[in-house]
């Protein structure tokens, strides 16, 4: 049980269905979650810690719908997107063993809570086929370690494509041995994670990832089994069911073929979208990840705004941490605006506020997790930003919702809380060294460049 917190004097931003702004204003925490919120002064609570908010923003924490667990330690590394990838799945498959995945997620957590992204929702690995689900041991290591950090988490789990067998190595006192592991078998391993977790920590929830197969891929029975299999599944275990990479009728195909979406669906990049696929995440209540920082909104548009007035949840993502990319929220908002606003030559597309929403209660609506977090209300997990306003690029002191969203980055969050835990108070970390967090990453890293040929 976390001690009462009195968060008081600054400016909060609700993001609640009015969207209030309370000037001078306070939010009461107990027992990690909000007890009230107000303006003005707040009355006596001895029991409370008090934070004061003079010069602050106060915010819900902010959430990226998708990002990939791994990515922490493979930034910098090949000349190119395509020599990175590469490289990547090579670390992944050949050289990563479970502190690898350990000491990746500390970092990631660490560069998470200094930029205020307090919920963050990962694939664990990347591309479709180096889902590390061979076994339970790096899952398990990865959610270990967020689980001390502090952060909000959901981890998708989850199969490769049936077209090849998957080849891990499993590293042990300097040698290892070669494991083969099929779809079906990568299931039955997300499964048990599921259930191992279930009700383990609030903070930490798992999902089921899906490789996305085009029209053509759909004809194969391999793969029309696996998908029913992972849809299943997802919806047995009442979680979500997430995808990475849907593109030019690939929605609108796997639902004709497998009824594959519903509203616990997450679907990630969607660029290209024909009428059809626009169609379906309209009537299926689908939710859509829009990463305007990632590889695949250079190659193609995802026509996120077009999306929202048509009545879809659409909610940012940073597919971060590599090869290009950062997971500050504030850099996602500020080029969804740019990368919409030079597509229509018009400055006018995605106002602030409907940035900051899809950074935040959209961001929630997405993980179904809307009744929780995405706003600062009474009864509400408190997961709570403080943002320092006070600086140069953030004066004068007018319209803090613009501030926020057109010249705000990571680097201004004051403090971070979740779950009325404050991981972050001054720009320093609370209960972590950071600098072990570097060295640590930094040993596992230099040890997987070592294993994979590429010291």
């Amino acid at each position: 049980m976390t001690k009462a917190l009195l968060i008081e004097n600054g400016t909060i931003l609700t993001m609640d269905a009015e969207r209030r702004i309370l000037e001078d204003g306070y939010v009461l925490v107990e027992n990690g979650r909000i007890a009230a919120i107000g303006a003005g002064t707040p009355g006596a609570f001895p029991a409370a810690e008090r934070i004061d908010a003079t010069g602050m923003v106060v915010i819900p924490g902010l959430i990226d719908t998708h990002a990939h667990a791994g990515h922490m330690l493979t930034k910098g590394l090949g000349d190119d997107s395509e020599d990175w990838m590469n490289v990547t799945g090579r670390i992944y498959a050949e050289a990563a063993d479970p502190e690898f995945w350990a000491a990746e997620a500390a970092l990631s957590a660490a560069e998470r809570i200094r930029c205020g992204t307090t919920t963050a929702c990962l694939l664990f690995g990347g591309g479709p086929d180096i889902m590390r689900t061979e076994a339970a041991e790096a899952a398990e290591a990865h959610l270990a370690a967020i689980a001390a950090m502090g952060v909000r988490e959901i981890l998708a789990v989850g199969p490769n494509r049936p077209s090849a067998e998957s080849v891990y190595r499993a590293h042990e006192d300097g040698s290892y041995k070669e494991i083969v592991v099929s779809p079906t078998e990568q299931l039955t391993v997300s499964a048990a994670l599921i259930d191992a977790w279930a009700g383990r920590d609030d903070r930490l929830r798992l999902a089921i990832s899906l490789p996305v197969f085009n029209a053509v891929e759909l004809e194969d029975a391999q793969v029309l089994d696996l998908c029913r299999a992972a849809r299943r599944l997802a919806r047995e275990k009442g979680v979500l069911l997430v995808q990475d990479g849907h593109r030019d009728g690939s929605v609108a195909a796997n639902d004709a073929s497998l009824d594959l979406f519903d509203g616990h669906s997450l679907l990630a990049h969607c660029v290209d979208l024909t009428e059809a696929d626009r169609a379906v995440l309209k009537r299926t209540g689908a939710k859509v990840a829009h990463n305007p920082s990632a590889l695949m909104s250079v190659s193609a548009r995802c026509p996120a705004p077009e999306l929202m007035a048509e009545g879809v949840t659409v909610s940012l993502g940073t597919d971060a941490a590599a090869p290009d990319r950062s997971f500050d929220m504030f850099r996602n908002m500020f080029q969804a605006h740019r990368y919409h606003a030079r597509h229509f030559r018009d400055d006018t597309v995605l106002p602030p506020l409907q940035l900051l929403e899809m950074a935040t209660i959209e961001g929630a609506r997405a993980l179904s997790m809307e009744g929780e977090i995405g706003s600062l209300e009474a009864g509400k997990r408190a997961d709570i930003l403080l943002v320092n306003m006070r600086q140069p690029h953030l004066w004068p002191p007018v319209d803090p919702v613009q501030r926020l969203a057109r010249f705000a980055n990571g680097a201004d969050v004051d403090t971070t809380i979740v779950g009325g835990r404050v991981l972050m108070r001054g720009r320093k970390l609370t209960g972590h060294d950071e600098g072990a967090i570097l060295d640590r990453a930094e040993k596992a890293f230099r040890l997987a460049m070592q294993r994979a040929g590429l010291a």
